[in-house]
């Protein structure tokens, strides 16, 4: 018996965003797939309209598994992780050793398969792409909540856009050009 999988799934009972008042929750497993889906389209924007070379599927994996630490270690809130070198320091290394003890439970010959998404080297390309899908899905969820009036995240959306911006990739940019805005708009606004 592994309990590999069944671990993973609980990430739909951890909730983001503890600190801010939501209109609407998000768990982890949600997140993951929006950052999947997300990474995806800045890999093959990158690499079809741009010249790039990324490794799409790699890119994809890297972000399905991203968070599976969390299972362990619960989503600490981005003022807590951030507050001082320190505290950040020690929160990466608690979150890398619960994702190792994932990692660990998978049986011995399926750990080569799994272990470069679930632990990535942290400078390839593909996972700066999750990094920056990850921080897109942050983005939209401010989004989202202001779309519902709740101002709560208006500071945290303002941050976020910054460093967004900062980044200066042109995947990035054309992402939000593009595909942004739309998550701004009602349904009907939609045309669906």
């Amino acid at each position: 018996m592994n309990n590999f999988f069944a671990l993973q799934s609980r990430m739909r009972h951890i909730r983001r965003w503890a600190l801010m008042r939501s209109s609407e929750e998000e768990n982890v497993m949600e997140h993951t797939q929006q950052v999947a889906v997300f990474t995806h389209a800045l890999c093959v924007i990158e690499n079809t309209l741009f010249g790039g070379n990324l490794n799409v599927e790699k890119g994809v994996m890297i972000a399905l598994y991203h968070e599976m630490g969390e299972v362990i270690t619960g989503d600490l809130p981005t003022p807590i992780k951030y507050y001082n070198e320190k505290i950040t320091s020690a929160y990466k290394e608690m979150e890398r050793a619960a994702t190792q003890k994932t990692a660990d439970m998978l049986p011995e010959e399926l750990k080569s398969a799994f272990t470069p998404y679930l632990l990535p080297d942290e400078t390839c390309a593909e996972h700066v792409y999750m990094k920056y899908a990850d921080k897109l899905s942050a983005y939209c969820k401010c989004l989202e909540e202001m779309k519902t009036g709740n101002q709560e995240f208006a500071r945290a959306k303002q941050s976020i856009e910054k460093e967004l911006k900062g980044y200066k990739n042109r995947a990035v940019d054309y992402f939000m050009k593009h595909f942004i805005p739309g998550f701004t708009l009602t349904l009907d606004e939609l045309n669906v």
